[in-house]
């Protein structure tokens, strides 16, 4: 009987359309506004950790969807008249209410999976790293489109109105803006109480991982507001509705002083992934082993014409977005950091990557390299294009410029000058401005040129 009764909400509840409306709405995002592109592969299909994460972000938008979609779900007994009749059974409200509210729960669960099994397959064929660091962020994600949906159930038949599904709503989306929006438009670190959202910051680094104490914090107030919920679907009267309240305060109580204070504690390096993989002198990341084999030759020649230098680098490193070296990092120097999701280097030919692997004698850019302006960083990507072009030996811009056509016209007569110079002048100036670079000390450009004057 209870099988029956459940097949039949199934059927004829709002379920299948709740389920439905979250799989097309969450597609259509994703297929039309997916977001930025990580090595020519849209970033909720390029990793694991990213495609759960960005499904996540989704919830800021979907999230309020659901608990309004379940606050309409909510109303149905009021809507049809029958309250004082199911009221007058003897059987507890709870047994019929666990029907409605688990077909609900069912059917938001199965689509949040199958959005993830679409992601997922697609991932596989992009060669992603496997790892299971991303199933407690996915966990938590089906808890949260299930706790939405049991909340808005509660709320709409405690404030039985038609008003209650849309004002529910937008409160929702209110206080997720206000939770995470304002975090994400700002590109702060999250807090404790902005990490209450169901919805997670994307982070386009495919290397970071939710952190446990995030997911642990997160899954116990949930739970409490899927509680929450729950009890008040099933509450009879004022004072049941207030105890009802109880577990969503219990959950906030214990979740808070899990969760993290902010400040990179949010996100943690899984160290697997990021584990260095290498041949010889040439190093990439666990999580990115198929491009080692793209990258060794062209990385090997331009260690080699690095070698023109004195003091010059000695291996090729990968570099995430979680970690760059600055002016003081002790591996500046010996090292030639490569940043897959640089558009300079993703999607490089050969000859492409090995220009752009020797730009700026193989320094980093130096954080503050726009802090003189714009002509501050044209002349910085001149400085980086002519040092390259000496190592190589002809002058080519180098690969996603910005301002390719003020670069080139400082470029040319840098390239000039530099050239009539002798030739032990000309390996001083290069050797001179790879240790300004790697300091980021002076104006680059000037000492390619031997103008002092600047």
């Amino acid at each position: 009987m209870n099988g029956r009764i459940l097949r039949i909400e199934l059927r004829r509840s709002i379920a299948p359309w709740a389920g439905g409306l979250f799989l097309v709405a969450a597609l259509a995002s994703l297929y039309l506004f997916g977001g930025p592109w990580w090595n020519g592969t849209k970033l909720w299909t390029a990793q694991w950790t990213s495609m759960v994460q960005w499904e996540r972000y989704l919830l800021t938008f979907l999230w309020p969807l659901m608990v309004g979609v379940g606050a309409l779900q909510g109303l149905r007994d009021r809507r049809s008249e029958v309250s004082e009749l199911f009221a007058t059974t003897p059987r507890p409200a709870w047994h019929r209410a666990a029907k409605t509210a688990g077909a609900l729960a069912l059917l938001l669960a199965a689509a949040y999976l199958l959005l993830f099994l679409v992601g997922g397959v697609q991932v596989i064929g992009n060669n992603g790293y496997l790892h299971l660091s991303w199933l407690p962020i996915l966990a938590v994600g089906v808890l949260a489109i299930v706790a939405g949906g049991w909340l808005g159930m509660g709320v709409g038949r405690a404030l039985p109105s038609v008003l209650t599904p849309p004002a529910l709503a937008a409160a929702a989306l209110m206080a997720l803006v206000f939770l995470y929006g304002e975090a994400v438009m700002a590109g702060r670190t999250p807090d404790r109480i902005t990490l209450l959202s169901p919805a997670l910051i994307n982070v386009r680094d495919v290397t970071l991982v939710v952190a446990g104490r995030v997911n642990l914090g997160q899954g116990v107030w949930l739970a409490g507001l899927a509680a929450t919920g729950f009890l008040l679907l099933v509450a009879a009267g004022a004072r049941a509705r207030l105890l009802a309240l109880l577990p969503a305060v219990l959950g906030v109580a214990v979740a808070l002083p899990l969760l993290p204070p902010g400040r990179g504690q949010t996100y943690v390096l899984n160290e697997a992934a990021a584990a260095p993989v290498c041949a010889g002198q040439v190093c990439v990341m666990k999580i990115h082993e198929p491009r080692l084999a793209v990258l060794a030759g062209p990385a090997r020649e331009a260690l080699r014409l690095l070698g023109k230098l004195p003091d010059p680098p000695t291996s090729v490193r990968e570099v995430s977005g979680w970690w760059k070296p600055d002016e003081t990092s002790p591996q500046r120097a010996g090292v030639v950091f490569v940043d897959f999701d640089d558009p300079a280097i993703s999607g490089a030919t050969e000859e492409e990557l090995t220009r752009s692997l020797v730009a700026g004698a193989g320094t980093p850019l130096c954080f503050e390299e726009n802090a003189e302006g714009d002509d501050g960083s044209v002349r910085l990507q001149a400085a980086r294009t002519v040092a390259a072009a000496w190592l190589i030996g002809d002058l080519k811009p180098l690969r996603d410029t910005d301002s390719p056509d003020e670069v080139e016209a400082m470029t040319r007569p840098a390239w000039r000058a530099l050239r009539a110079a002798p030739a032990d002048e000309q390996r001083t100036r290069v050797a001179a401005m790879r240790k300004a670079a790697l300091s980021c000390d002076g104006d680059l450009l000037d000492m390619l040129t031997g103008d002092g004057s600047r």
